[in-house]
């Protein structure tokens, strides 16, 4: 029922609905197809046989299927290969200085340290 050359649908999944041709049996629940869907390994319960073969070698090539399916007046899955350009490149702004007039003026704070604090207090007498 399923063997290689077999025009089958999807009925199933993304492709549902898409021809395609059985192009190899990988055990007795799965096959590879491929068609007006992507070439890929399916189950055989997502897909429905019809009556009509074609001949074609086991593992055959998508060019090679893709000729035979459009003899039936079937599509093609096509993929059009990505266009690879120049990576973008992040543009910096420059800093801009602030004139010394207009920066506000900050005061430093002096820093006790917790030594000299303690030995002040321990110095006071107690007083009750």
């Amino acid at each position: 029922m399923f063997d290689i050359g077999r025009i089958v649908m999807k009925i199933a999944g993304r492709d549902a609905g898409r021809e395609a041709v059985i192009v190899d049996t990988i055990d007795s629940n799965y096959v590879l197809i491929d068609g007006n869907v992507r070439r890929k390994k399916c189950n055989v319960n997502h897909l429905e046989p019809s009556h009509k073969k074609i001949d074609i070698k086991k593992g055959a090539a998508h060019e090679e299927i893709a000729k035979k399916f459009e003899e039936l007046g079937y599509g093609v899955w096509s993929t059009k290969p990505k266009q690879v350009g120049e990576k973008p490149v992040k543009v910096r702004k420059e800093k801009v200085e602030e004139p010394a007039e207009k920066k506000p003026k900050t005061a430093k704070k002096k820093i006790v340290k917790d030594a000299e604090v303690t030995s002040e207090k321990k110095a006071e007498p107690k007083k009750k």
